[in-house]
């Protein structure tokens, strides 16, 4: 148990917060029912005996309130809720007053993970980077939609160059090809327009999202992670950006295995007495760092051993570089190994991965300085 005198579990909705203050010497319990307003809640907390600790569960709500309490001097945690252990017995007895005195019991009890809590600055940019996977996946969509509709109506690009090659879509000549189409009906032709201006839009938003990400990698907090991480292959400068921010700091993971798990690439075990049994990763943590690294690790099916050459402006430590070079040549080395052995391509990619992540923690450290 630690030093806190009163410990409040909070169950924290959009508009809504239960509270509940338990103090372990006397067994007492008080509950507040509260407005989504972080000073009515720290006048309350301060109200009870001191010194006072609070935690509410990680989830949609975000990091807004935490900073408030701890900017008006209130003490407060969040909680992982992945790592929280409900009793079987509780499972079908679901009520805001009951999971706030459980949190408040948990906490006082000290068995609450806590989460890291970025700062403004560091949760901003994380946001750009998240904006960018989302403008990403609108594109796919987008496309997707038009190239389904044209093969409705029976339209296939299937141009081919002067070499008997196929030709690329989404290129001007595929636009030209498009524009040519003529589905000889109204309806049909409006929404033949819709869907190629949602294309063009996506396409749009996407490039200017890219443009201000490849910005943010160039900005003091970040550049020298950044620049770092863009060593290894597979990491260009918006990648790099993405992982330096959903990180926010190498140093505050002990070791690398640590960082692995937190991103999810480490395998899951299901292992008693004499029986030890290993399965896929655990998909637990970061999805969006984890998607950025397992894309990342494609690359490494056809990369040479050779180093990454340096771009314009970047400015990396020499042991940094080294670090980066040695790991491009493991991560080569093993890929081909594991297909030699015909590893199926998609486990030998996520076992690339994982390990694509720990040397990104450590050529990460040493552009910290940690």
């Amino acid at each position: 148990m630690n030093n806190a005198t009163t410990f409040v579990g909070l169950d924290v909705h959009a508009r809504s917060i239960k509270a509940c203050a338990f103090v372990p010497v006397t067994g007492e319990i008080e509950r507040k029912s509260l407005g989504y307003e972080p000073g009515e809640l720290a006048s309350w907390i301060k109200s009870l005996p001191q010194p006072a600790k609070c935690v509410y569960e990680s989830g949609v709500t975000g990091f807004h309130l935490c900073r408030e309490l701890r900017a008006m001097g209130a003490d407060c945690a969040i909680g992982a809720v992945s790592k929280m252990h409900r009793p079987a017995a509780d499972r079908g007895r679901k009520a805001d007053r009951r999971d706030a005195h459980f949190l408040a019991v948990q906490l006082a009890l000290g068995v609450v993970a806590e989460v890291h809590v970025p700062d403004p600055e560091c949760e901003e940019a994380r946001d750009l980077t998240r904006a960018l996977a989302d403008a990403r996946d609108d594109a796919v969509r987008a496309k997707q939609r038009l190239s389904k509709f044209l093969l409705r109506h029976g339209h296939v690009y299937d141009e081919r160059n002067a070499a008997g090659q196929r030709k690329s879509r989404w290129t001007r000549d595929f636009w030209a090809w498009v524009g040519r189409i003529d589905l000889g009906d109204a309806s049909a032709m409006a929404t033949l327009d819709h869907y190629c201006e949602c294309v063009r839009r996506a396409d749009a938003e996407k490039a200017a999202l890219e443009a201000k990400v490849k910005s943010l990698a160039q900005a003091p907090r970040w550049k020298p992670a950044c620049d770092a991480l863009r060593c290894l292959k597979g990491i260009d400068a918006v990648t790099a950006a993405s992982i330096a921010c959903e990180a926010d700091g190498f140093s505050r993971f002990a070791r690398a295995s640590g960082f692995a798990a937190w991103v999810g690439l480490v395998p899951s075990e299901h292992s008693s007495g004499e029986s030890r049994c290993r399965g896929g990763i655990t998909k637990a943590g970061n999805k969006h760092l984890r998607k950025l690294l397992v894309e990342a690790a494609w690359h490494y099916k056809s990369a040479s051993r050779a180093p990454k050459g340096p771009v314009k402006g970047q400015s990396v430590p020499p042991d940094a570089r080294r670090h980066a070079n040695a790991g491009v040549r493991r991560l080569v080395d093993r890929r081909r190994a594991m297909d030699a052995a015909g590893k199926q391509s998609s486990v030998a990619n996520v076992a690339i991965a994982r390990e694509l992540a720990c040397w990104c923690w450590a050529v990460g450290r040493m552009a910290e300085k940690a």
